[in-house]
Order: structure tokens, then sequence, then C-alpha cells
């Protein structure tokens, strides 16, 4: 029988890597609750219609990256490809932020779902750590964001980040700008490639963002979106670089830097790191406070990131700094005989009550290939017992890293296995 194997750009996590991931995820969590920043779990089905609103009709997500298909309900629904508009969906279906001057901090992680070539640290299901605020339109709340995603990666060990900023402003400002890069675009329209020559007039932020060598050389010259901003843009903006210049974070402004989603205003900003070649970035974010209206909320402004974890582990890898789970050591109880059998499956419970970890072998196996599986699941100590522990009321205690053993009463077991954790 021929064998099924995961579909193209899905891939399984296994046990020998999932360490790893609950480390990072164990660090999110954490730093996330230092922020004062609650967890939110979304769908990973939504209807279709709340990333064409919120995402944006004509983004390349939404064009030709979403999972959509029509359910037995002949309702029209997508995979999640990025968790905000989820949130926000969420936000305003619960009434988080019906009430004016809200406020609302969250943060989740989860995979999202996007149908693009699968490459190294690119899939179709990936993972997020994603962190949103609401209600807050000041500076001093995209500075918090940043700091906490730069604050995540720090935690995680990765080293040698470089952070990215942009404005693109608020929808005047945008729009101003938009007219500015469709000036400029126009005249050598015939150059572009044939997605940008669809973006001019459709998505013409998403030029900027273009990998193709035409677009690369078309954007020559281009106007920077500091040209285009508002004076209230532009004051915001110089907020922003002022507080992180003041918490001492290095950036670089960047009047190029667009993201893929058209929700986005204002501060807009990218995080990239050594190690993962010339598609460095780890995360961004950015502002969008239309978004929440836009999806039929009360007008309230919002900002946030997302950072895609199977690139935080690529990155981790290439700077030799992967993150080890913190795990308790394994306890692995030995037995000679049924009787010391029966005996250590009752003591295997008491330890795991204890908030111990504890395994052996129920099939019945030689002493000999006992200890080849505590070796091999890497245990700690072994708790070895046969006959003569069983009269004795004892437990004979071995150290795998040692080879040391000594004999432990069977009513202080317990304690002593806690004072070595």
């Amino acid at each position: 029988m021929t064998k099924i194997n995961a579909p193209k750009g899905f891939v399984d996590i296994l046990p020998a890597d999932s360490g790893r991931w609950q480390a990072v995820e164990g660090v999110a969590r954490q730093v996330s609750r230092l922020y004062h920043f609650s967890e939110i779990r979304t769908p990973i089905l939504e209807c279709t219609e709340l990333f064409h609103r919120g995402v944006g009709e004509t983004s390349d997500i939404v064009h030709k990256e979403t999972f959509t298909f029509t359910d037995r309900g002949d309702e029209s629904m997508t995979m999640r490809p990025e968790g905000t508009a989820g949130v926000v969906r969420a936000a305003i279906e619960n009434n988080l932020l019906a009430q004016e001057g809200a406020r609302l901090k969250v943060y989740y992680i989860g995979p999202n779902f996007r149908y693009e070539r699968p490459q190294k640290g690119r899939l179709r299901q990936h993972h997020q750590f994603g962190a949103e605020a609401f209600g807050i339109a000041e500076p001093q709340q995209d500075v918090e964001c940043i700091l906490l995603q730069l604050d995540f990666y720090r935690r995680c060990g990765l080293k040698d980040l470089s952070l990215r900023l942009n404005s693109l402003g608020d929808g005047e400002s945008k729009a101003r700008y938009r007219r500015m890069l469709q000036e400029f675009f126009r005249p050598m329209a015939s150059k572009l490639s044939e997605d940008s020559q669809r973006r001019l007039e459709e998505n013409t932020l998403r030029i900027l963002d273009s990998k193709d060598p035409r677009d690369v050389e078309a954007r020559r010259g281009v106007p920077s979106a500091y040209e285009a901003l508002s004076p209230r843009s532009r004051s915001h903006f110089d907020r922003v670089q002022q507080l992180l210049s003041e918490q001492k974070v290095d950036f670089a402004v960047d009047g190029m830097l667009v993201r893929g989603f058209d929700y986005y205003t204002d501060t807009l900003w990218e995080v990239t790191a050594a190690g993962l070649g010339s598609q460095n970035a780890v995360g961004g974010g950015g502002r969008y406070d239309n978004l929440v209206e836009q999806l039929g909320g009360r007008p309230t402004p919002g900002v946030g990131f997302g950072s895609g974890i199977e690139r935080l582990l690529l990155a981790l890898e290439a700077q030799k700094s992967v993150p080890a789970e913190a795990s308790a050591p394994l306890f692995y109880l030995i037995s000679h005989g049924p009787a010391a059998a029966d005996a250590n499956f009752v003591l295997m419970q008491e330890l795991r009550h204890a908030g111990l970890v504890a395994d052996m072998d129920l099939s019945g196996r030689s002493v000999k290939a006992q200890f080849k599986i505590a070796d091999r699941e890497q245990a700690a100590f072994c708790l070895i017992r046969g006959d003569s522990e069983l009269a004795e009321k004892t437990i004979l205690l071995k150290s795998l890293a040692t080879g040391e053993q000594r004999p432990v009463p069977v009513d202080r077991i317990i304690s002593e296995l806690q004072a070595m954790r």
C-alpha cells in the first residue's frame, strides 16, 4: 500500500525538535506577561470576507496566497493567513473595544496558512508569535511593541539584530504617496515585472517590496514616503525615533520599507538578523489605526507585530544559539522481576504526583534492555529494584552520568529526588 506523506509545504515538528519550539514559545509567553499582554486564541478558519476587507483585496496574500474554499453550507471560508484581522474580529464580536477609551493588549502563538512556493523558513503552514495593542494612538505604544519584540529576540538568544523603520502616514499621507509613486513609475511601466505592472494601479506600494531585478532597477531614485507625510504623521514618526533613541535602540530609517498588508498606517518596522542570507527578516509590524472601524467596530487605533517562529529558529541555529527547553531530570525505574515491576508501577505514579518526571518499561524487557532504554531516553537517574530491594524496603539510586549508586529507603525516595531537581 502506498504511504501517505504530508502535503507540500507542511511539515511535522518531531519530538527531537519540539523542545526548541517549547523554549521559544515559553519566552514569548514570559515576555508578553512582563509587558502586561494577555493571551488570545482565535480560530484558524474565518469567513473569507474578513481577510478581503481587513488584509486587502489587492494584497498579494488575498490575491493569490490564501487557502480558500466553499464549505458544506455554501459559505466561503479561508484558513488564517495572518493573525491581526482575526484578533480584531474577536475584539469587536466580544465587545472588548465597545466602550469609548477601551484599552486592550493581547498576544497569540499559532499557525498561519499561505499558498506560496515553499522554501527554507517559509512554509505553507508557518507559526507566528504576535502581539497587538488597541486604544492608544500615541507614539509610546508603537515603541512599547517594538521593545517587546526586540526583548523577545534577545531573551531567545538571538544576536546581530537590525531594526528598520518607516512611516506611511495617515490616510491623507498614504494617498499622496501613492500618487507620487504612480507618477514616478508610469513612464517606465513597460520595464516593470508583470506583477508590478498590475500593482501600479491596484497596490502601488507593493512595487517597493518586489525582489524582481526589473523592479529593483526601476526603483532607483524613487521618492521616500517621508516626503508625503502630513504634519501630524511626521510629528508622530519623529517622536517614535526620539523615544527609541532614548531607549538606546539602534535603528535605520528606510523610506522604501513597506509591509504586505493594506491596513498599515503611520509607523512600520522590520527586524532582521544575521544568519539568514538575503531573506533575513525575522518579524515586523506597524500601526493600523483604521482597521477596527473598517471591520465594523468603533474607531480605535491599533499597533502590533508578527514574528515567524520557523525563521527565528533558523536564525538561532545559524548563530549557534539554539535555545534548549528547560526540562526536569528523568527518573527511569528499572525492574528485576514481575514483583519489582508491579511495585515500580505504583511508585512511578507517586513520583509523578510529587512533580517528578518518571517512566519505566511496561513490556517486560530484560534488565539490560531497560538500561538501554533509559540511556536512549537520556534519563538522569535510574531507580533499581529487585527482590532484595523489595525485602529491604530500599531502592538503588544510580546516576547515569557518573555511574555512582547508593541505596535509599523507600519512604525517603521522593524527598531525596525532589532535593536533586
